[in-house]
């Protein structure tokens, strides 16, 4: 079977495409009015037992980079030129 060259890009993007996932949160000494109005919600409709909680982003972000570590340098300038407000939110990268 040959393969044309379309379909020979595709297969290598395929192959150098890595994801990640960025969990942002508030910072603990943030309020979390949003958090909070779950919490009650949820209080009201019977659930017990909750501590609290706190409320967040989560973002699943795909790249084409071969190295891990570029990637993971590109995934961390987008949190914090975009993604992350930095003064009041805190963020995790993981790769999946």
């Amino acid at each position: 079977m040959k393969l044309t060259s379309e379909k020979l890009f595709q297969l290598n993007s395929k192959k150098n495409n890595l994801k990640f996932s960025v969990t942002v949160t508030l910072k603990k000494n943030v309020l979390d009015p949003q958090g909070k109005v779950v919490f009650n919600t949820l209080e009201n409709l019977g659930i017990e037992n909750l501590k609290s909680i706190r409320q967040g982003k989560y973002f699943q972000i795909e790249i084409n980079e071969e190295d891990k570590t570029k990637a993971e340098n590109k995934v961390d300038e987008m949190c914090k030129k975009l993604l992350v407000n930095l003064i009041i939110e805190d963020y995790k990268i993981d790769k999946i």
